[in-house]
């Protein structure tokens, strides 16, 4: 980027003071565009990194329809081996017959997310009299 910025001091709201070693006009908008494309790396982050179980938990927000039949979903040996972990969001369509029709990600780590919506398509819930659309939750923990 042809600039490099240290970190003087912190005040005590918790500001930083940079040394820009770079003159020019564009040298300060290029370190407060690093600073804000770090928060926001920083936040994607910690927004991937999650608790919860080993394989995998699921929260159900449906009130009549039982989850009969859960398939686990496959841990990515790669995420797995780097500890990258999260919990990812599906929105799930459930047929009368308790079949999982169509599963949405709307939230988490994509490549998470696939595993994820490969194991719910397998998954079954009771018999209703209608289709229902919830919303589940998948915790993926590589630390168990």
């Amino acid at each position: 980027m042809g600039w490099i910025s240290n970190c003087l001091s912190c005040d005590q709201a918790g500001s930083h003071r940079f040394a820009i070693k770079r003159q020019g006009p564009r040298a300060v908008e290029e370190v407060l565009e690093m600073q804000a494309f770090c928060t926001m790396l920083l936040v994607c982050c910690l927004l991937s990194l999650g608790a919860g179980s080993a394989a995998a938990q699921a929260d159900h927000d449906t009130k009549d329809r039982k989850l009969i039949t859960r398939v686990e979903p496959e841990y990515p040996e790669t995420l797995l081996r780097l500890y990258i972990g999260g919990i990812v969001r599906l929105e799930v369509t459930i047929s009368a017959r308790g079949d999982v029709e169509n599963d949405t990600l709307l939230g988490g780590n994509p490549i998470l997310g696939q595993s994820a919506m490969a194991a719910v398509k397998r998954w079954k819930y009771t018999p209703a009299s209608s289709r229902t659309v919830t919303q589940v939750r998948i915790t993926f923990d590589p630390h168990r």
